[in-house]
């Protein structure tokens, strides 16, 4: 089909197949395929180094890769781009320095194809007390607020989102998702990598798990979470500074230390951990654990085994 006249809403908006990229002698997307349909919400998780900015900067077209395809809406990358059909929010994308946010606004809408009014973009974005502060002096959180105006502003298609709440506060990150939520429901694809579980679990309808380059889970929070199956057991070590191997018992899958000092066990058979907790040697017995708790497993159980991290 001639690029220049594609079908309307017939392409997916994004479709991946084969896609690989080395930098030296490290792999960084490995024979890639990925197909989002359009007006799906998908969330991108992977730890440091699996492949996850790679691969966004390959669908806008900033990386080029050393073999495969990709097509945004049918469409290569930089003729989406080109097009307005694509819009992004990438955490190190740098905005011009030393101009007032609403020259910056003014200046993108100039240049892209069909832009949305810049007063309907300041309001969707909640921007409009920024509009006289100079870039130079946003906080983490304004910028990635202004960053966000600035992927609507093309009125895309597409939206691509690299770690979009990382500088925001916990008000703020869900005034942000409130807001998403509502340009999510005019039938935009949108597609977020984020390290908040939470937020993959909260929002999004299909989750991609990616390690070293190549996807090991994709389906709803809830079918990957069905993946390890189980429970998960969280306890409380009564000497936090050397707490019992628990990673040895029978049954335990992973074990996470929580910022509260508390421990996660990932469980693929929860009864045969409790038994060996509660042992008369065990460490529960020993007075070594208290405070257990059995729940099911959650996002961040499944994604650890699944990255074996």
């Amino acid at each position: 089909m001639n690029e220049s006249t594609p079908t309307p809403g017939t392409a997916p908006a994004i479709e991946i197949a084969g896609l690989t990229k080395r930098f030296g002698a490290q792999t960084a997307v490995d024979a890639l395929d990925l197909t989002v349909p359009r007006g799906q919400i998908l969330a991108l998780l992977g730890p440091n180094g699996a492949g996850k900015s790679t691969t966004t900067e390959m669908i806008l077209g900033l990386t080029s890769p050393d073999s495969g395809t990709v097509r945004v809406c049918g469409k290569s990358p930089a003729r989406a781009t080109q097009d307005g059909l694509v819009g992004a929010m990438l955490q190190n994308g740098h905005l011009l320095e030393d101009i007032p946010v609403r020259t910056l606004l003014h200046l993108v809408a100039g240049v892209s194809a069909h832009p949305l009014p810049v007063a309907e973009v300041v309001e969707r974005a909640d921007v409009a007390h920024l509009l006289k502060k100079s870039t130079s002096r946003l906080s983490g959180g304004e910028a990635q607020r202004v960053r966000f105006a600035l992927a609507l502003l093309p009125d895309p298609d597409v939206i691509l989102l690299d770690e979009p709440t990382v500088a925001m506060d916990v008000e703020t990150r869900r005034a942000f998702w409130g807001r998403m939520r509502h340009v999510a429901a005019e039938g935009r694809t949108i597609v977020f990598a984020t390290h908040y579980l939470e937020e993959a679990d909260a929002e999004a309808q299909r989750i991609v798990v990616l390690d070293s380059g190549r996807i090991v889970a994709d389906g709803t929070g809830a079918e990957i979470k069905a993946v390890i199956g189980g429970r998960a057991i969280t306890l409380t070590p009564a000497d936090p500074d050397s707490p019992p191997d628990l990673g040895s018992l029978p049954g335990v899958t992973s074990v996470v230390a929580l910022d509260s000092g508390r421990i996660r066990l990932a469980c693929g058979d929860s009864d045969a951990v409790l038994a060996a907790l509660f042992a008369p040697d065990g460490p529960a017995a020993r007075g070594a654990v208290h405070d257990v708790d059995v729940s099911s497993p959650s996002l961040e159980d499944a994604f650890l085994q699944l990255t074996h991290r």
